[in-house]
């Protein structure tokens, strides 16, 4: 196969990508082989890839190629999220751009319009993670409302309601106007925003005196039944059990006392809705208050609203004021900067509401996931999150899991009557009909005579089975794929949903399976500009990542998101850093063509070939030992970086160049053989984070070496190597660094020989150091007369004649600057050692590394004085 001159991704990734479709490569079936399961952090069904994808699935996809190559039964299970409150407001909205609002139209009708939307829409984004190189076994791929996970979600529901931890009651909820339902707290994100403290006059029964109250929301007071103050302010104890009268409404409420009331707030007074605070809901409970419900669900006032009624809840704030101010009943308006909750899903202002809906019990079910990680037997990285975890953990509520929407699973409570607790809770109609027979004693009724709720259950209900759900672990507990697949190896995901969905999961995994759902956590960072401002498509600051594919090839694009992702830490985007990643793809592309165009001879390998081989096979071995550390402590990015050093620094600039051959000249069969062999290696470490170059180029050796594709090809093993001669090779390095540095320091050409002098006896890498320095002879164990230029490599001296033609007078001149240097930085440093407080305070390591200082730099200036004697000083 012949390589063109230049790497072009568009030619290799959809051939090599078809290629191992076509050949299963990504499918998994059980067997001998130890399983490495991921599931993916499903997408929303609709949703397109961003940033946190890319990331996120590229780490994923790292992961399962390097188990793959590593003899494991890699399974990468694909799928999307149905997405209830996103997916019916794209559908609701759709709906009212062609006439039709929702509550014209069945419950059925409506979700024949979803599934549509769905169809047409959803999948995209798991065919642009095709593009990207994702490795899933597409033949598992699942959708979290497809019928068999449907019925998983159903069927625990049912079981977790037999065990007495699902329960309905009224309590007070976050509402959504916009969406048109509740959410949970974990959904709900508080932004300050810039509003006005109202001081209202509240006047008291049978008196001309006024009570102020402040509140940042006048038009709730359509829902006052109470005003409160605290029993020990003095200011207000000739009002206790009175009574006062709510303005315009004109309603008298009594006045309450409550310790919960702050003293230093406001006036010291607060207005009890208990219909639309949380904190007033619960001190209308313990009061016995009156709940007067004045916002409907769209956020408008109600009946109760008097001539508000059907305004915007934020339109009448605006009115009432100015009401207010009119009649004498506003003393004052402040500006006022509030934490106001705002909905996760659609940014709308959320309204407390009390509302009946269905709860779980999660102390119970809690306590063991908190114990199985912080006993690390699931273990986070970084740890640092196990912090935020417990603290979740041990502040849980109970889990509001019920939605007002028709997208989703639809709670399977059957009512036969209109009593409180006249339902009854079953996985089919059918089946709720026998229980309902025999709670009723009614074998009269009939499947009509029951209605099923309205509601559907939260999305994360169902995401919370996905490790178990995908395997059809609740269907049949027993099946070959969940005995095998689960618990699965690793979850990577982002630490905003530690507890809307890792938690949840290890709580349903000991819950159905007794078991966690996976043994590591990888908490990838937050994908931030220069700016370090979050990525979104609001702020315009997100490029598109299939156009960066397009641009840089999709291995370029996975090799720049990863130089700087380490785990947990947010990644500063810089599209540099793609440029750096195809740049690193041209400099490979460029070093196996170099290595296609040597002549190979039959001849025996030469000394400074054996030399380079002997160091790069141990430099091998110890890089795969440290990569392999970094992947065991999930450092993904420090193990790529050790990848890219071996390959640029260690393979390219000196392995490369070591053993080729001379113009003109064969390279030894034998010589190109290893050469080959290690180019392989190479392409096996690289893999799992550039897949399509490494396959294109893989496949150009297997037309000699007839293996197996690359990505089931099996990466080597760490094993023994020897730290003497890598140690003897950073010699040879560091010694042929100086020669080239005095080459080019001095303006003489590479191609013109040099000889050196040193103090040592021998050079373990002789041969590497005469080829790549283009040293003419070795004066081992003596010193020249002539005027040279000296340096250390360790305690060796090395001493180069400088040339004839040089001018020794600038030499002299620049001899002397360096040395005045060098003693002015020698008076530093031992100004600081003779510091008694710094040796005593300063960490050993800190004081050593000065004491280190202070030894080069004498060691400089001998050989710097020495030379300066040699120009005649």
């Amino acid at each position: 196969m012949q390589l063109s001159d230049k790497y072009n991704p568009q030619d290799t990734e959809q051939k090599w990508y078809k290629y191992w479709l076509e050949n299963k490569f990504f499918h998994s079936k059980p067997d001998h082989r130890p399983p490495y399961t991921i599931v993916i952090p499903p997408p929303n069904v609709t949703g397109i890839l961003h940033m946190g994808h890319m990331l996120n699935n590229t780490i994923q996809d790292v992961l399962v190629r390097r188990a793959r190559m590593q003899g494991f039964n890699a399974c990468w299970v694909p799928g999307t999220d149905h997405a209830s409150i996103a997916t019916e407001a794209k559908v609701v909205a759709k709906l009212k751009s062609e006439g039709i609002n929702k509550s014209d139209i069945s419950r059925e009708e409506f979700l024949k319009h979803a599934w549509d939307w769905t169809h047409k829409y959803g999948g995209t984004i798991l065919e642009q993670l095709k593009k990207l190189g994702c490795s899933c076994d597409w033949d598992r791929t699942r959708f979290t409302m497809e019928p068999k996970l449907s019925e998983q979600v159903i069927k625990s529901f049912v079981d977790l309601y037999n065990k007495g931890l699902i329960y309905r009651g009224y309590r007070m909820v976050n509402w959504d106007p916009e969406a048109k339902t509740n959410i949970s707290d974990e959904e709900v994100i508080f932004k300050e925003q810039n509003g006005k403290l109202f001081y209202l006059k509240y006047q008291i029964e049978g008196s001309e005196e006024f009570l102020t109250v402040a509140t940042t929301r006048p038009e709730t007071i359509f829902g006052d039944v109470a005003v409160c103050i605290n029993p020990n302010d003095e200011r207000y104890a000739h009002l206790k059990g009175k009574k006062v009268i709510v303005p315009i409404v004109n309603r008298v409420i009594p006045i309450i006392e409550d310790e919960y009331i702050d003293i230093e707030f406001g006036t010291g007074v607060l207005k009890i809705t208990p219909a639309h605070d949380i904190a007033d809901y619960e001190i209308g409970q313990k009061h016995h208050l009156q709940i007067i419900d004045s916002l409907d669900d769209d956020g408008n006032l109600n009946e109760h609203g008097m001539h508000y009624a059907g305004k915007n809840r934020f339109v009448v704030r605006k009115e009432i004021a100015k009401e207010l101010e009119e009649k004498g009943l506003l003393l004052k308006a402040e500006d006022y900067v509030n934490r106001v909750g705002t909905s996760e899903r659609t940014g709308a202002v959320i309204e407390p509401k009390i509302s009946q809906q269905w709860f779980l019990k999660m102390s119970e079910i809690a306590k063991p996931a908190l114990d199985v990680v912080m006993n690390d037997e699931v273990k986070f990285h970084p740890e640092k999150f196990k912090n935020t975890y417990k603290y979740w953990m041990e502040n849980i509520r109970d889990w509001n899991i019920s939605r007002q929407l028709w997208w989703g699973q639809q709670i399977p409570a059957y009512y036969y009557g209109t009593g409180e607790n006249d339902f009854v809770v079953a996985e089919n109609i059918e089946k709720a009909l026998e229980l309902a027979r025999e709670k009723t004693s009614n074998f009269e009724l009939q499947i009509s005579n029951l209605k099923q709720d309205e509601d559907a259950l939260d999305t994360w209900f169902s995401s919370w089975l996905w490790p178990m759900s995908v395997f059809d672990g609740l269907l049949a507990p027993e099946n070959k794929d969940i005995n095998y697949y689960y618990p699965t190896a690793d979850l990577v995901t982002g630490p905003d949903i530690i507890f809307f969905w890792v938690a949840r999961m290890i709580m349903a995994g000991l819950e159905w399976k007794d078991k966690v759902p996976f043994k590591n956590v990888y908490f990838t960072g937050i994908v931030r500009d220069k700016q370090r401002r979050k990525m979104s498509k609001s702020l315009g600051n997100s490029p598109d990542p299939i156009e960066l594919i397009d641009k840089y090839g999709a291995d370029g694009v996975r090799v720049g998101i990863l130089l700087s992702s380490a785990a947990g830490n947010d990644l500063l985007f810089d599209e540099d850093l793609m440029l750096q990643g195809r740049n690193f793809a041209t400099k490979i592309w460029n070093a196996y063509r170099l290595t296609q165009g040597w002549n190979k001879e039959q001849k025996p390998m030469g000394e400074a070939e054996k030399q380079t081989i002997e160091w790069f096979g141990n430099q091998l071995d110890k890089t795969i030992a440290e990569i392999n550390e970094q992947f065991e402590k999930f450092r993904i990015s420090d193990a790529l970086h050790l990848i890219y050093k071996l390959i640029w620094d260690d393979f390219c600039a000196w392995y490369l160049e070591a053993v080729k051959p001379n113009y003109g000249e064969a390279i030894s069969q034998e010589v190109y053989d290893k050469t080959l062999y290690f180019f392989g290696e190479l392409m096996k470490l690289l893999h799992p984070f550039m897949p399509f170059l490494t396959e294109e180029l893989w496949q150009n050796m297997a037309e000699r070496t007839r293996e197996e594709a690359l990505v089931i090809a099996q990466q080597k093993t760490a094993a023994a190597f020897d730290s003497k001669v890598i140690e003897a090779f950073a010699f040879a390095q560091e010694l042929i660094s100086g020669v080239r540095n005095y080459r080019q320091s001095k303006g003489i050409s590479p191609r013109e020989v040099v000889e050196i002098y040193t103090n040592a006896t021998a050079f373990e890498n002789e041969a590497v150091v005469r080829k790549l320095a283009n040293v003419s002879e070795i004066h081992f164990g003596t010193k020249t007369d002539k005027p040279s230029v000296t340096f250390l490599v360790g305690a060796t001296e090395i001493s180069i004649p400088l040339s004839e033609n040089l001018d020794l007078g600038e030499e002299k001149k620049k001899t002397e600057e360096e040395l005045a240097y060098l003693k002015g930085f020698l008076v530093s440093v031992e100004k600081k050692l003779s510091n008694e407080k710094f040796v005593a305070n300063a960490k050993p390591e800190i004081v050593e590394n000065e004491r280190k200082k202070q030894k080069d730099a004498q060691e400089k200036i001998a050989l710097l004085e020495e030379k300066l004697r040699g120009l005649g000083n």
